[in-house]
């Protein structure tokens, strides 16, 4: 793990109208660790994340990325980072089989325009395989034909293909059986032995347990507490979760 951060947040705010949904937030996640997020619903969670990935810019604070301040305009700012986010969603085309949707959007090809699909299948089977991704009988399936737990594998592949430096998983386990959820967490703890950055967002404190670094906790838009996951329990955890202290209470006017 690194000693800096890979990426730190300082003060970062968001509004919504009458809504705030984030309030001068520091938050930061190294190289080779895994940051796991967690809070209620309405923690600012997603809002949070959407900020990094450039979808949401935040509308105050400061942003740092490998210790140089930077500005995040939208995704293809956040991609030209190194920033990438696989959604609950996965966004995979069901349809297409393993390989098209790694290459996505960016295929490659050959002269006359024609796909190189010797290439793309080639460097689909050594990303899969350095992610130790053992479960496909083949990348030439459809999708539709996938587990869960495979689909999310396939997922976080795409992301790591593109030269990511940094890697946030939204709720990457729900929905999923036992076996499958333990396929994806050794998947979550390799991206880290690998050197990425990587943030989890759920809210299975068993989950967050097993692979988690560290703890970073939202509440009301607020960060109320950070834990090394190690000297901490999951009863601490569920307590700033539901009774952190707020630095002030969302909604109430401070007269001077």
């Amino acid at each position: 793990m690194a000693d800096h951060p890979l990426l730190e947040l300082r003060g970062v705010s968001k509004r919504f109208g009458a809504v705030q949904a984030l309030s001068k937030v520091d938050f930061e996640t190294r190289a080779g660790e895994v940051m796991a997020l967690v809070g209620d619903n309405g923690a600012g969670k997603s809002t949070l994340i959407k900020g990094i990935a450039g979808i949401y810019p935040f509308d105050e604070g400061e942003i740092y990325f490998d210790g140089n301040k930077v500005t995040i305009h939208g995704p293809r700012d956040a991609a030209a980072l190194g920033i990438e986010v696989v959604y609950q969603d996965l966004a995979l085309a069901d349809n297409l089989d393993v390989v098209a949707n790694m290459f996505l959007g960016r295929e490659k090809k050959k002269s006359f325009w024609r796909l190189d699909e010797a290439s793309m299948e080639k460097e689909c089977v050594a990303t899969l395989d350095s992610l130790s991704v053992t479960t496909l009988r083949s990348v030439r399936l459809p999708v539709a034909s996938l587990s869960g737990g495979q689909r999310q594998a396939i997922a976080v592949a795409k992301a790591v293909m593109r030269n990511s430096r940094l890697v946030i998983l939204d709720e990457p386990t729900a929905a999923l059986g036992v076996a499958q959820t333990r396929q994806v967490l050794d998947l979550v703890r390799r991206l880290a032995d690998k050197g990425l950055g990587v943030i989890l967002i759920s809210h299975n404190l068993h989950d967050i347990f097993e692979v988690a670094d560290r703890i970073t906790v939202l509440r009301l838009g607020q960060k109320v507490a950070q834990f090394v996951a190690s000297e901490t329990t999951q009863q601490e955890v569920v307590h700033a979760i539901t009774a952190g202290t707020l630095s002030h209470v969302p909604g109430m006017v401070v007269e001077e």
